[in-house]
């Protein structure tokens, strides 16, 4: 079986995040074949092309840390019908500088939470966009838009409704198979 590395970023900063819970959740629910870590992102200012000489200690960690997964994983809420701010300067510093994009063949896939009934889809919309550009293979299906009601994903990401827990469970399945697909079409050397 191979194993891929899996790195996920939380769109939220908050402690207390509902993503973060969902977070939680899909590495509790992966499949053996991932090996899932947080890459987080909170300690990045905010990225200005007058750092791309020599990049501050905390986006070079960032950069290392997306360098050392074969795939990533988006998990994140929706701030006024977009993503968060957090989140987009993030990708801008794994984007840069020009000729050094970390998300390049990188296998992605995007999924959040909301209490509202359409979950994060807009915000899942603008990300999607983002990561075209930054040429990133996407999966594209299941669509992955969870309401998040409270109690359905306790701090310890055991998910209370189990059809939910099922969908989540075949969710990181399917990110699984599409990981390897993408292997298999793009060899990693190239990656």
């Amino acid at each position: 079986m191979t194993v891929h590395k899996v790195g996920y970023l939380i769109g939220s900063l908050a402690k207390e995040s509902i993503n973060r819970k969902l977070a939680k959740a899909l590495v509790q629910l992966a499949p053996e074949s991932l090996k899932m870590a947080e890459i987080p992102f909170r300690d990045l200012p905010l990225y200005s092309y007058d750092y791309d000489a020599d990049f501050p200690p905390p986006a070079k960690a960032f950069k290392k840390a997306l360098a050392e997964v074969d795939a990533v994983l988006f998990v994140t809420p929706e701030y006024n019908r977009s993503i968060p701010g957090g989140l987009k300067n993030a990708i801008d510093w794994a984007s840069r500088p020009y000729g050094t994009n970390s998300f390049t063949r990188k296998p992605s896939a995007v999924i959040g939470t909301s209490p509202g009934a359409i979950g994060t889809a807009v915000a899942q919309q603008s990300l999607r966009s983002v990561l075209s550009f930054c040429n990133s293979p996407q999966m594209n299906a299941p669509e992955a838009y969870i309401q998040f009601k409270p109690g359905l994903i306790t701090e310890d990401g055991e998910v209370s409704d189990k059809t939910t827990e099922e969908f989540l469970r075949t969710y990181m399945e399917q990110f699984a198979t599409f990981i390897t697909r993408v292997y298999t079409a793009i060899p990693k050397e190239t990656v």
